[in-house]
């Protein structure tokens, strides 16, 4: 029987991943050259943006957003867990703080993944429906109004989510799971939820039927135009800026997806855990790769670099 007692210690043990020891360091190393790649590859791009003032125009603003939210999402998940993979003690503990912080963070970026994502297909829409009108609609001040919006609303939509469930008493202190999230962080009280579940599904359903649908939107109207004007070259653009765009959106979709609905089934923690990760990581990591190479100006920007390098070795 569950004990209604409040529970004042600020120290968590967390579960983390069930790992035979003779995998350990090969899953450490993974998850260390994952994090390194897309560092360097985020950080890369980062660096390019700015520093070339050719590429200082809307479009490239969105992938600096992307970006950003790319490297603090998985700055926050990938390094504790690593830790924790390697640690030889066989409890995993975390601070109550922390573990907040995690999940602010970690929400944040699902959330502006989704707004970042959806401006970016509203972009795509008026670059190929609208191309001699661009200039005038995609403006760096529009976009830097969007992406402000985005940020303003996750961060607004977050706060709300996190605020419900910090209020609540604890009575335990095991999170099942090998990171925080606001679902593992309620699951910790004995006090009624109705409310903290009912404002997460709103949040999901408004997150997830916004970007869902807005960009259904943009691509059915890019279809009928493609369709319309029967143009090769027109058609040639739109396939190849938009459905890497839609792969890596419909990654992000279905990775959420099923760590929602996972949390529902808690037999199946440890992939409920690996869509989480995969979540984060696989995005994060094609996302400099796919765009850097398919943008015409900034492909030829790192090309340029390349062989720069290359010549001057």
């Amino acid at each position: 029987m569950e004990s209604n007692m409040t529970i004042a210690s600020d120290i968590l043990e967390i579960q983390g991943f069930d790992i035979a020891p003779e995998f350990t360091y090969p899953l450490f190393f993974l998850l260390l050259f994952v994090y390194s790649s897309l560092l360097f590859s985020n950080i890369g791009v980062l660096m390019l943006i700015i520093t070339e003032k050719s590429l200082h125009q809307p479009m490239y603003i969105l992938f600096c957003n992307l970006s950003v939210n790319d490297l603090i999402g998985n700055t926050v998940l990938l390094p504790p867990l690593m830790a924790h993979i390697i640690s030889t003690d066989i409890n995993r503990f975390i601070t109550y703080s922390q573990c907040v912080a995690q999940a602010f963070h970690s929400h944040t970026f699902g959330s502006a993944s989704h707004m970042i994502l959806t401006i970016m297909a509203i972009d795509r829409y008026v670059a190929i429906c609208h191309p001699l009108r661009y200039s005038s609609i995609m403006t760096t001040r529009t976009v830097i109004v969007l992406s402000a919006t985005a940020w303003g609303v996750s961060l607004l939509l977050v706060s709300v989510l996190i605020g419900l469930t910090v209020r609540l008493s604890r009575c335990r202190s095991f999170i099942q799971n090998a990171y925080c999230d606001n679902a593992s962080l309620f699951k910790l009280s004995c006090e009624d939820v109705s409310i903290n579940n009912i404002y997460g599904l709103f949040f999901t359903v408004l997150l997830f039927s916004c970007s869902m649908g807005s960009i259904a939107i943009t691509y059915f109207r890019i279809a009928i135009i493609c369709w319309i004007k029967k143009n090769k070259e027109l058609n040639n653009r739109a396939l190849q800026t938009c459905a890497s765009h839609l792969v890596l959106y419909l990654i992000m979709l279905w990775s959420g997806f099923l760590t929602i609905i996972l949390h529902r089934f808690p037999n199946y923690p440890d992939l409920r855990k690996i869509a989480y990760i995969l979540f984060h990581v696989v995005p994060a990591n094609l996302n400099p790769v796919i765009y850097g190479m398919q943008t015409r100006s900034l492909r030829a920007k790192i090309f340029q670099i390349l062989h720069r390098e290359v010549t001057s070795t």
